[in-house]
């Protein structure tokens, strides 16, 4: 999957959230997201799980399944955690047995199986994140989105997905994720990007600071304002450069 020159604005007047993105990412990538508060970073997750479209430029190459997890999951359904999840799983192609069985199965895994019966909307929080990591596992996705995925969960259900995102990974499937610990999953990503003023850079990297060069000019040899170092002034004139 390759993304050229994508950029994103909310409108033909907005500013842009994102610009001149590219990013590539092969097959069994584990690839790590970050950067400041509202900086573009979820835009750009939308745009991979293809919830999203970008302004301008090209995505290519999405999987065929693709699951998407947000940090803010629409528990608030007429369904049973059950039902949402066997449900999930026929719309992404599984037989309704197997669906079902799925489900039942990533909830033991991630210790909610007691609440399968349960309507989706009486699911604590953290309960129904449990839920929502479940759905994005079903059908074993090609790639997996992960927008602060690990928050609300328990240690024993943090632990059960980075253990997902390893085997997803490892079965060739593509794993993109942001996540507010720095640990999470230290050393294993292959690639680790930031998105810095709407753009995406290698982490570590920072874009140039922006600086401002003032041409100040007076009598010759007057001294610079306190605090200022002077420079020689260009040939021709009387001044300094600050």
């Amino acid at each position: 999957m390759n993304l050229t020159a994508v950029g994103r604005r909310y409108g033909r007047r907005r500013p842009w959230v994102l610009r001149g993105v590219g990013l590539e990412l092969p097959a069994g990538a584990l690839v790590r997201i970050e950067g400041g508060n509202g900086g573009g970073k979820s835009t750009l997750l939308r745009i991979l799980a293809g919830i999203d479209l970008p302004t301008e430029g090209r995505v290519v190459g999405h999987p065929p399944r693709t699951a998407y997890v947000p940090e803010r999951f629409p528990a608030a359904l007429p369904l049973t955690a059950g039902a949402y999840l066997t449900h999930l799983g026929r719309v992404q192609g599984l037989p309704g047995a197997r669906a079902a069985r799925r489900a039942a199965e990533e909830l033991e895994r991630f210790g909610a199986a007691a609440y399968a019966r349960t309507p989706m909307a009486e699911l604590s929080k953290g309960t129904a994140q449990k839920v929502a990591v479940a759905q994005a596992l079903l059908a074993r996705p090609g790639l997996l989105v992960l927008d602060e995925a690990w928050t609300g969960l328990d240690g024993p259900a943090r632990a059960e997905l980075d253990r997902a995102v390893t085997e997803r990974t490892a079965a060739g499937g593509t794993v993109v994720f942001v996540d507010h610990d720095p640990d999470r999953l230290a050393g294993l990503p292959d690639a680790h990007h930031r998105v810095e003023d709407g753009t995406l850079v290698p982490a570590g990297a920072r874009t140039p600071a922006r600086s401002v060069r003032i041409h100040a000019v007076g009598p010759p040899g007057a001294a610079p304002p306190p605090g200022a170092a002077a420079r020689p002034a260009p040939a021709g004139g009387g001044g300094c450069s600050l």
